[in-house]
């Protein structure tokens, strides 16, 4: 058989066993979908709800302004749960995130609200560093902290809570789905990237026994956070939730993905931007899991299937895997769409398109360490968890210098929020 025959008859199978895992990650989704609607029944009971349960404190780090932030934040003020607080932080006290948080403040003048404006940074992780300066205001034991851009269901802190009282557990995570801020290619593209590839590879993890811990929502009691070294033990981190998770696994707890799935909204405004996060994401992931990171190629079926074309141009068989290849890929999309109310309706005619732009990013995330992050160069080490001790996952540099650290004065202004600004 001639070389590239061969070479496509491989790549034409790989696409097959990527459109079986893309099958399958679907039907594991709508899996959990189920468990997720079982769940929102259960704790909707009388007696679940006259439970006893914890006060919470929410915290949410905020770095500008974005599209459905306001929708987002607001999310979280409409919580079903006895009581809880929420702890905005902010490194400036002109982030425009800040007026929006006025804005919820007045329009939800019942909820508990703490805003920390501190411009310390602690270590290269911004976010975490926005962490450490929040924890100051955090009054209750259960922790949840979340990315500002999430959306989330009214019981979200409920499930986050009845999840992570069940014996054993130590730390919760949530999966998330890509909302589109709009109509925009480019929004669809980076959403259907979340929802075809990053949510079914999580849910055939899962189902393989890994324990991963997803960022966008990291819940657990303060006790165990002191007891892993607290948030400073994961500010050199970029990839602070696997981080976290290591830790928690190290002493014997489970990761514990809670029953109800956010969205996070996806608002890059140009293909560069889109590139730019996700080969930042990819380099991240390689670095962490290089082989699994390898075998996430499966997940690229229209890929494959054109490159077996490509090799054998006058193969029916290529040709005929690549339009199942289309047709499965289009049908499992609309599917998860459905399951996740997060719709791409103009993304079919480019399910191609988004398959070479991932190939493109893994091809570029084998290769450097540097990437862009809010503004700042970040090198990823290649050995983020060496076996004696942690070794820092990042450096950070803006225009190739390492930023100084000044000293720090705080104080309260006349809102009621503590300032604590940096000289």
């Amino acid at each position: 058989m001639p070389f590239l025959t061969l070479a496509s008859l491989c790549t034409a199978l790989v696409s097959v066993a990527g459109q079986a895992q893309s099958v399958l990650g679907s039907q594991l989704l709508a899996r959990f979908h189920r468990r997720a609607r079982l769940s929102r029944a259960s704790l909707a009971r009388p007696e679940n709800q006259a439970r006893d349960w914890p006060a919470v404190t929410l915290l949410k780090p905020l770095h500008g302004d974005e599209p459905k932030l306001e929708q987002a934040l607001e999310s979280c003020f409409q919580q079903d749960y006895p009581q809880y607080e929420i702890v905005f932080g902010l490194h400036a006290a002109d982030d425009p995130a800040l007026k929006i948080v006025e804005r919820l403040k007045a329009r939800y003048p019942d909820q508990p609200v703490s805003v920390v404006v501190d411009s310390t940074e602690h270590g290269p992780n911004r976010k975490i560093g926005n962490l450490i300066n929040m924890m100051q205001a955090c009054h209750h034991d259960v922790l949840v902290m979340a990315d500002s851009d999430i959306h989330v269901q009214p019981d979200y802190l409920r499930t986050i809570v009845d999840t992570l009282e069940t014996p054993g557990t130590g730390l919760v995570t949530l999966l998330y789905a890509g909302l589109p801020a709009d109509g925009r290619l480019v929004r669809q593209l980076g959403a259907h990237s979340i929802n075809n590839n990053f949510l079914t590879g999580v849910m055939l993890s899962r189902l393989l026994g890994r324990q991963d811990c997803l960022g966008a929502t990291m819940a657990l009691r303060r006790e165990l956070l002191e007891r892993i070294g607290g948030l400073a033990a994961l500010v050199p981190h970029l990839a602070d939730d696997a981080v976290l998770g290591q830790k928690v696994r190290a002493l014997g707890l489970k990761v514990a993905l809670a029953p109800t799935l956010c969205r996070t909204t996806v608002a890059e405004e140009t293909l560069g931007e889109l590139l730019s996060h996700e080969l930042r994401w990819g380099r991240t992931v390689r670095s962490l899991e290089p082989v699994g990171y390898a075998f996430s190629s499966l997940q690229l079926p229209l890929f494959w299937a054109s490159v077996s074309i490509l090799l054998a141009p006058a193969s029916w068989l290529a040709w005929g895997i690549f339009g199942l290849g289309w047709l499965t890929r289009g049908l499992v999309s609309a599917r998860i769409a459905y399951l996740t109310e997060c719709r791409l309706p103009g993304i079919f005619p480019f399910l191609i398109v988004r398959d070479w732009i991932s190939a493109a990013i893994m091809l570029g995330s084998t290769r450097g360490t540097q990437v862009a992050w809010r503004g700042r160069t970040v090198h990823i080490a290649s050995n983020p968890f060496p076996p004696e001790r942690d070794r820092p996952l990042l450096n950070s540099t803006d225009a190739g210098r390492t930023e100084a650290s000044p000293s720090t004065s705080s104080g309260l202004d006349g809102s009621g929020i503590n300032r604590s600004v940096r000289s």
